[in-house]
């Protein structure tokens, strides 16, 4: 599948309509369930606007995921033999119903609990050969400048003690980072304790060589839409012809729907009273979860959420902004690795009702979600208003870009 250069749609560039789309993806293990569903039931609207071969990366400028945001990134970006999307949405949901339960095999009996915390001890969880094996097998030699539009997939370089971004517009002055797809996918999907550290290398035209040794992204940017906003920002600053009409953090120039995986705020899983008795082997490993790797990883995706919503609102534009999360989780369906069968009916389950539960956005001051009360609906609702919003962008930069245009609806 390789190509010469980028496949990015020249139609979709910001120049030839009114608004910057970006779509951004959380890390959460087998919990991105949750955001595949919603997933669907946008490109289902956007199908219903413009017509069955509609999918997601036709009408975003950018696409951010991390870990498992970030494969389902690459699945809805990357392309076929015949330059479509890898993925439909709709194909999403049934991939990890399938593969879950072999990339994270269950061990059974009494002594699983036993067991699980002998490999946490010597080891990662999970080898991750069968994971690595499937994104292989799925993306190829496919390398970061090949995707369908612009992606955003941060990762973390244990031996630099620093993050790296794979972002589409970097490749573009940094050949060395035009990895492959699937280096960078095994990378942003390597949670600590759970899956093994990914080592690879790149080399550029004049032959420099460029070492990875990458983690989970989610240790930087669980919640990886502020990234995206920086990407976009840089690219504005730097004069790039695809965003000629904007300037540099105009927030009200962008349409933003960030998806969560789901988080276990409100079942108080930890307690400073139980945290203040850990040591070392507590915070890895506490009733079946990683304490450590939670709080982190929650703690930035917060962090991002609160920042966005503190700026949307004061630029009174909170409209152009939606937050799509459910906070609401407790028990087995709130851990990112338990892959029977029931729960991963229930993650499908969450992901449906939580389309049916009103617009919230995150308190300010509690950190908790709570419903918008100015007559938004449900987030069904508000994906429908999403969906024509960015029919009628896709539409708009058709008709004004000198380039072929896609088929659409009639």
């Amino acid at each position: 599948m390789e190509k010469s250069k980028s496949n990015i749609n020249l139609i979709q560039a910001p120049t030839y309509g009114n608004l910057i789309t970006i779509l951004s993806i959380d890390g959460g293990g087998i919990r991105g369930i949750i955001p595949a569903v919603i997933l669907s039931f946008l490109e289902s609207e956007l199908q219903k606007l413009d017509g069955e071969d509609a999918r997601i990366a036709d009408y975003f400028d950018v696409i951010a995921g991390t870990s498992t945001g970030g494969l389902v990134t690459a699945m809805l970006t990357a392309p076929d033999e015949d330059n479509r999307p890898l993925f439909a949405a709709k194909d999403i949901e049934s991939f990890y119903l399938a593969e879950s339960p072999k990339i994270f095999p269950q061990y059974g009996g009494i002594l699983a609990p036993i067991t699980r915390m002998v490999r946490a001890l010597w080891g990662p969880r999970y080898n991750g050969k069968y994971l690595h094996k499937l994104i292989r097998e799925n993306l190829g030699s496919m390398r970061l400048h090949q995707t369908l539009t612009n992606v955003v997939i941060p990762t973390f370089d244990i031996k630099r003690l620093h993050p790296t971004i794979f972002s589409s517009y970097e490749v573009k002055r940094k050949s060395i980072l035009n990895a492959q797809l699937s280096d960078i996918c095994i990378g942003t999907t390597a949670a600590p304790t759970y899956l093994p550290a990914h080592y690879f290398e790149t080399k550029d035209a004049k032959g420099n060589v460029r070492e990875f040794h990458l983690i989970d992204g989610g240790v930087a940017a669980n919640n990886p839409a502020l990234i995206a906003i920086r990407e976009v920002t840089k690219e504005v600053h730097k004069g790039n012809p695809d965003y000629f009409p904007y300037r540099p953090m105009d927030y009200r120039k962008l349409l933003l729907i960030s998806l969560g995986t789901g988080s276990a705020k409100v079942e108080e899983r930890y307690t400073a009273k139980r945290a203040s008795k850990w040591g070392v082997l507590g915070w890895l490993l506490s009733g079946g979860s990683t304490p450590l790797v939670d709080v982190f990883m929650q703690s930035s995706a917060d962090m991002v959420d609160i920042h966005i919503s503190v700026v949307f609102q004061a630029l009174r534009s909170e409209s152009n902004y939606l937050r799509i999360e459910d906070d609401t989780l407790n028990g087995t369906v709130s851990s990112v690795d338990v892959s029977t069968k029931d729960n991963l009916q229930d993650l499908v389950k969450r992901g449906e009702q939580l389309l049916k539960k009103p617009v919230s956005r995150v308190n300010l001051e509690t950190g908790v979600f709570e419903t918008v009360g100015n007559g938004e609906g449900t987030n069904k609702d508000a994906l429908r208003r999403f969906a024509k919003l960015l029919s009628h962008e896709r539409g708009l930069r058709e008709s004004r870009s000198p380039h072929v245009k896609m088929p659409r609806k009639h």
